[in-house]
């Protein structure tokens, strides 16, 4: 395609190589202005590092970039703003104890001529785009007491406030609930009808399908094909992001569960404010089953794991792992109780981001041998244990144990943490939000190592903001709302307006609340 001012960006033949790997292969791109145009690809493809060279912080080291059909060079950040880009990066920028304002402003404050911050100009200009794009934002809160969905639109007003008509996503839904996954798409549309340029980063079939006209396809840094996204199918465009056939629905056998294996029973637990967060909850897992948990952020599941983990006081009411009760004692005790737990945030608490991969392949094993002997630390049982999680979760890039955590793609780590949990042979795995930034080739991949785990004898408990994951993958489904539990289905009662009405505090039939 000739290069054509209709285009807000064209690239051509973008090439990275990083430590001999590459990462991206003579890759092209073309969005036409005023679109939504996606980028599809799995877990390290490259989607990221193409967007991250466009936005100034790689350096192409081979390629050539066009905005308006105007040839460019682009060689950090703030040449990228001085253009008209914008990123909001998957793990936002924002400096937490900052006020929502200060955030927005932090980097191009206007002084008077005393060299104080004149905040009412910049007041007025924030509130003039958040009125036209319609986005709710208290400007006065800290950011650390905001919630993930209202964080997002901070990075993206402070892209707007910075002069923004071409704004990339980098997987923007990824730490969305639903109903904030809708308000996203609105204002997505405000954007377009304004005239910007959006482009998404993402491996979210239903979303592309929802929100983008055009789609660039990646596979492995290789340019695949650019496709109208209206004559594409889910099924199609999986096969073209994974390179094979791609099952989009769980397949399993009905569950055989036996005895139960954990308990809650009316347990009560305070929030970081000493308000109460889980009331009076009681539920119980069997061997051989998937329990989901269902429920819109912020209604408890936050304190609920910490309270099971030990993290967290329980102020009454049991946890008991087989007859032993664990709760308020420590999180080892509760690990060698045969629980282990996929965490929400991989950052957080899933990794140590300054340590290698197979460092972090070892993180609940180093004290254990063949990790440790004598007190010292086995290297070479170490490398062969990450290599063989390497090689079955497919963790990419291949030679990466070496190379810090924080330098592999959000779906990488989370690979290596379901391997590394799994591979702890628990009787019950604790798995929150487990394909979170997963492509749809390594969410079939983990579903089906949920399943294989139950049909072994395991017990799952799958707390999800994704009602379709849990309406697939689990033989019960339990609603937590406001604390507790709103009500519970068998597998052939649950479906989306039964599970949903609950979600959202209404009532269901005697079944479902009794």
């Amino acid at each position: 395609m000739e290069i054509n001012k209709d285009y807000a960006v064209q690239m051509r033949g973008i090439t990275k190589i990083f430590n001999n790997s590459v990462a991206l292969d003579s890759v092209d791109l073309d969005v036409k202005k005023g679109e939504t145009h996606a980028i599809l690809g799995e877990n390290g493809a490259g989607k990221s590092t193409l967007m991250n060279i466009l936005y100034g912080l790689y350096g192409a080291d081979t390629g050539e970039i066009y905005l308006n059909g105007e040839k460019v060079n682009i060689y950090n950040p703030s040449c990228a703003i001085s253009y008209g880009i914008g990123m909001v990066h998957q793990h936002f920028m924002l400096i937490e104890k900052f006020t929502v304002m200060q955030n927005i402003i932090l980097g191009t404050e206007t002084t008077d001529k005393f060299g104080i911050i004149n905040t009412r100009k910049a007041k007025k200009k924030i509130l003039d785009i958040i009125s036209r794009y319609g986005m709710k934002v208290e400007l006065k809160r800290r950011v650390r007491n905001i919630s993930v969905g209202m964080q997002q639109k901070v990075e993206i007003l402070k892209a707007l406030y910075r002069g923004a008509e071409i704004l990339i996503l980098d997987e923007p839904t990824a730490v969305l609930t639903p109903y904030e996954i809708d308000e996203l798409m609105e204002i997505i549309e405000c954007l377009k009808r304004d005239g910007k340029t959006i482009i998404i980063i993402t491996h979210k079939l239903k979303e592309i399908k929802k929100s983008s006209k055009e789609c660039t396809i990646i596979r492995k840094g290789k340019f695949v094909d650019r496709v109208e996204v209206q004559e594409e199918s889910e099924q199609s465009l999986a096969e073209k992001m994974v390179g094979r056939k791609v099952k989009l629905s769980v397949e399993k056998k009905p569950a055989k569960a036996g005895e139960v294996i954990f308990r809650i029973e009316n347990l009560c637990v305070k929030s970081e404010r000493g308000l109460d967060a889980v009331k009076n909850l009681s539920l119980s897992l069997k061997r051989g089953e998937i329990y989901g948990l269902a429920g819109i952020e912020g209604n408890g599941q936050k304190e609920l794991l910490e309270a099971i983990i030990s993290k967290r006081y329980a102020e009454s009411g049991k946890i008991l792992m087989g007859d032993k009760e664990i709760q308020n004692t420590s999180v080892r005790n509760v690990l060698d109780s045969k629980i282990s737990i996929i965490h929400e945030d991989r950052h957080k608490d899933g990794s140590i981001l300054s340590m290698s991969v197979a460092d972090n392949a070892i993180l609940d094993k180093y004290r254990k041998k063949p990790f440790c002997v004598n007190g010292f630390l086995n290297y070479e049982e170490r490398d062969k244990f990450t290599d063989s999680l390497i090689k079955e979760y497919d963790i990419r890039p291949v030679n990466c144990k070496n190379t810090k955590i924080r330098n592999l793609s959000g779906g990488n780590q989370q690979k290596l943490i379901i391997g590394r949990e799994v591979s702890s042979n628990p009787d019950l795995l604790i798995a929150v939000q487990p394909t979170r930034g997963l492509d749809v080739g390594a969410i079939e991949y983990v579903h089906k190592i949920l399943v294989r785990l139950r049909d072994e004898g395991k017990a799952v408990l799958l707390i999800s903001l994704e009602l379709d994951e849990i309406l697939d993958l689990s033989d019960r489904v339990a609603v937590i709302y406001d604390g507790s539990i709103a009500g519970e289905f068998t597998q052939e009662e649950a479906n989306e307006h039964n599970v949903g009405l609950l979600m959202a505090g209404g009532k269901g039939n005697d079944r479902e609340n009794s």
